[in-house]
């Protein structure tokens, strides 16, 4: 059984996982906007990874004995300055998931509930890797600014990103 307290900060969680895929999308939508098919096929891409991390945290709630609850969902932001301007927010965005799983993972850490250490390694390790995606990216495209040419090559690089659902035991 997991804890009332451990159990509230993964629901929080599971509902920002939520909100999260749903800036993606807002971030994809302005994508397109501007003429950039491939940054919005990336973004596209990002918001089901969001609703994989919010399933997979649906599930282990249950696997523990937990109760989930889903509440509204906030309307992101949906005007942006520019491709990078979109980017930036991308990294900020996941900077600060980082900061909410690393309070669930300290307070499995002081609850001594290992289960849930353990499951949480996979989203700290998912967040190195989000992180510096996003990081390369934002060098990239400042390197870029000013040369719509390379802008679009970049762009052309997205589109060929592709969704790989995530692997991890249960």
């Amino acid at each position: 059984m997991i804890s009332k307290n451990l159990e509230n900060a993964i629901n929080e969680q599971i509902n920002f996982e939520f909100y999260s895929a749903y800036t993606y999308l807002a971030m994809s939508a302005y994508a397109e906007e501007i003429d950039f098919p491939g940054a919005a096929n990336f973004f596209k891409i990002q918001a089901q990874e969001e609703l994989d991390h919010a399933r997979k945290m649906y599930d282990y709630l249950f696997q523990k004995g937990g109760k989930v609850v889903l509440e509204a969902i906030e309307k992101p932001r949906a005007e942006f300055d520019n491709l990078l301007n979109i980017f930036e927010e991308g990294l900020k965005h996941e900077q600060t998931v980082t900061k909410r799983i690393y309070n669930i993972a300290n307070i499995a850490l002081d609850e001594k509930e290992h289960a849930t250490m353990s499951f949480l390694s996979w989203f700290v390790d998912e967040q190195v890797e989000e992180e510096e995606n996003f990081t390369n990216l934002v060098k990239k495209i400042k390197r870029a600014s000013g040369n719509e040419a390379n802008l679009y090559m970049i762009d052309d690089e997205l589109a060929t990103r592709v969704y790989t659902p995530p692997v991890q035991a249960k």
